[in-house]
């Protein structure tokens, strides 16, 4: 059929960009986390408070 197991390893090396680990810039990535982490905890702080405020006015 013509395909070679080195093949893939030819197009690799050939068309792809090289990475080095630690090299990419994620201070975008860290601000959106942090954000996103800090939503979820205040979210989560203002549902549980909004719990225990029903099962006192319920109670």
């Amino acid at each position: 059929m013509g395909y070679q197991a080195t093949a893939a390893s030819d197009f690799r090396s050939e068309y792809m960009a090289k990475h080095t680990h630690g090299s990419m810039d994620i201070e975008t990535q860290e601000k959106t986390f942090n954000g996103f982490i800090t939503w979820v905890t205040r979210t989560v702080v203002f549902i549980i408070l909004a719990l225990i405020f029903l099962a006192i006015v319920n109670g």
